[in-house]
């Protein structure tokens, strides 16, 4: 599978969610997102703060600071002190110029410098990355001059000369020339456009730049080539937030058929109340008695205004309550059950429990076939191949893990001395003593091994079967219970809205200490897609449910995730459930399979989802012997 970029870059997963929570915490806006995009800005509609990816390509502190002012000038600056009808205004009158992208950047600059010393004002804290991003932006804008002026694109030279002027500590600052016609205008646009340090509102700065606007209209033939500031168009979302209704806006999905019903001439009988019927994607439930299905329709221009005249064959019965099911005509016995019954529900979980980058994700829990001779043949080699490596893992096991602990009896008439002595002043026969009795043999732990079941683990796959045999067989020595779980997305079925997810348990609980348990470890292969994160919340979930003290996951992997629609924040998503995961109790070890050399920027990202409990193994053969000085420090701490 590729590696997961976004833009061509890799994401920082713990920059990004250090960013996302600090916008949060400025805006005071729990919902808020925050994501990457071309550049900086805030869409009030989908309440998204966007930080721009120009920071990119600038070394690690200036890149910092440099994002973080993007999120400064956001969530301080623009949710609170930015008048989008103002914004509107003006796009509505640049976008019939010839100058629309001039304008509308020329507009950003302006507000966004106000905006900065409103942010040093309310904050004085990001007066140091306002100070590295002004620094940065001067050199790059330095650049673009001298190349703007050398190609004679004399719009993009002039936007670069304004930048350089208004942001100067300089009175000396050198002045190039733009052109004959450019150059007397200078003096009047720059002393204009200065006044946005000293205005306090939008409105303000549009009146600026129209006044601005309208010389240049004169003076410049042709727009900007280049985009350097993103003022948002709003203008489409605005109308439609005008003209829909209050019942258009609940609607989740649009009507099949485009065609309307023409409206007849003649009386009619106009009922105003609404009949309120259930569909299952309704938030809420009505107390209306009659239930129907609703799910494909006509669209009518009677609706609000008048109903439809009654037919013979209409029925209105006050009992019915329809549902919507699966003809029993089809005979579909050869299916294996475990889908049929997932298939009745393609639901992904809530946002908080499997992440709001799965909420089309559902699963499909599938149980392994049965064990053929072959494969009891072939496992027989496995379990020679490990069996040296087995017997020191077990003594590993055995030595750190922590037992499960029987509590003694106490009050009895004879054994140890309790420290409590209340009894022997009130009571006639005290009962003082009690009798520790020795621990139990049973390790109080318990494992589930993920395995990434995707196309890119082709080549991997028999080697990382080795792996999960040396653990399968070392825990059920110890009678340490366990599951084995391939995981996979199903490329071919993923649609935008619907991603089927499907486990496989080859070794559940249950038959984990089984001494006939392991050949099922055969039956994972290569499949399709994998989307970690939610694999990892759905085990993370199983995990929770048991009452073991010590709880483990271990995910072989072989890289970063790969799905539909979750390109741009799979390494995120996956990074919070492993997070999510620590901080419930459960420790999470990746195994980082690779056929040759590991790159840093492998090693970079691995270490961004999985932090330093990641095991980089170069070679497959390698594995064991990495694996066992990692085990005990993690099995120790968990102590």
């Amino acid at each position: 599978m590729r590696p997961i970029v976004f833009n061509d870059k890799k994401i920082d997963s713990f920059l990004f969610m250090e960013l996302a929570d600090l916008a949060v915490s400025l805006a005071k806006k729990e919902n808020l997102e925050v994501t990457y995009a071309f550049k900086s800005y805030y869409d009030p509609y989908e309440n998204t703060v966007y930080i721009s990816l120009f920071w990119d390509n600038h070394p690690h502190l200036e890149k910092i600071h440099g994002l973080k002012s993007d999120v400064f000038l956001r969530t301080i600056g623009t949710i609170t002190n930015t008048d989008f009808s103002s914004v509107s205004r003006f796009m509505a009158k640049a976008r019939t110029s010839d100058l629309f992208s001039f304008s509308r950047q020329f507009f950003m600059l302006l507000e966004d410098l106000r905006l900065e010393e409103i942010c040093k004002r309310e904050r004085p804290g990001t007066t140091k990355s306002f100070l590295v991003r002004r620094t940065e932006y001067r050199k790059y804008f330095r650049s673009q001059l001298k190349v703007n002026l050398d190609r004679a694109i004399t719009t993009d030279a002039l936007y670069n000369l304004l930048y350089l002027l208004l942001t100067t500590d300089d009175p000396l600052e050198e002045i190039p020339s733009i052109s004959n016609e450019i150059d007397p205008a200078l003096p009047f646009i720059i002393a204009e456009a200065s006044k946005c340090y000293e205005v306090s509102s939008t409105v303000e700065i549009e009146k600026i730049c129209l006044n601005i606007m309208e010389v240049l209209y004169e003076l410049l033939d042709k727009d900007m080539l280049n985009m350097y500031f993103f003022l948002a168009d709003f203008t489409e979302k605005e109308e439609m937030e005008e003209t829909m209704t209050f019942d258009d806006l609940k609607r989740k999905s649009e009507l099949k058929n485009d065609d309307k019903k023409d409206k007849e001439t003649e009386d009619e009988d106009i009922h105003e109340e609404k009949l309120p019927t259930w569909h299952r994607e309704s938030e809420s439930k009505s107390q209306s008695f009659l239930q129907f299905d609703l799910e494909q329709g006509t669209k009518m221009d009677l609706m609000g205004e008048g109903g439809r005249e009654g037919e013979d064959g209409d029925q209105a019965m006050g009992y019915v309550q329809g549902s919507s099911k699966q003809t029993n005509k089809n005979d579909y016995s050869s299916r294996d059950l475990d889908v049929q019954q997932n298939e009745e529900k393609k639901e992904g979980g809530s946002n908080s429990e499997f992440g709001k980058e799965n909420k089309y994700a559902y699963p499909i829990f599938l149980s392994p076939s049965t064990v053929s001779i072959d494969q009891k043949t072939e496992y027989e080699k496995y379990k020679l191949f490990i069996s040296t490596y087995q017997k020191k893992l077990k003594q590993l096991i055995q030595k750190t893990l922590e037992h499960k602990k029987i509590l003694p009896r106490s009050e009895l008439a004879f054994g140890r001395l309790s420290k409590k002595l209340l009894p022997w002043f009130v009571e006639d026969n005290p009962k003082m003593f009690y009798k520790r009795d020795n621990p139990s043999i049973e390790i109080d732990a318990v494992f589930t091994l993920l395995v990434d079941c995707s196309a890119s683990m082709f080549d991997k796959m028999e080697q990382t079967k080795f792996g999960i045999t040396l653990f399968h067989e070392a825990l059920k020595s110890v009678q340490v219970p366990h599951e084995v779980v391939g995981f996979w997305e199903d490329t071919n079925d993923a649609t935008s809205t619907s991603h089927p997810n499907y486990f496989k348990t080859v070794i559940d609980f249950s038959s984990s200490t089984r001494n006939k348990s392991g050949p099922e470890i055969l039956q994972l292969e290569p499949e399709e897609d994998n989307r970690d994160g939610y694999a990892i919340r759905h085990m993370s979930k199983r995990l929770l449910n048991r009452s073991e003290k010590q709880k483990f996951l271990l995910v072989f992997s072989d890289g970063e995730p790969a799905a539909m629609q979750y390109e741009q924040n799979g390494i995120v998503d996956t990074h919070q459930a492993v997070m999510d995961a620590r901080k419930s109790g459960i420790e999470v070890i990746n195994v980082f399979l690779s056929n040759g050399e590991i790159e840093e920027s492998q090693v970079k990202t691995i270490q961004n989802m999985y932090g330093k409990y990641s095991i980089l193994v170069p070679n497959i053969e390698e594995l064991p012997d990495v694996l066992f000085p990692l085990l005990k420090k993690l099995l120790l701490k968990s102590l």
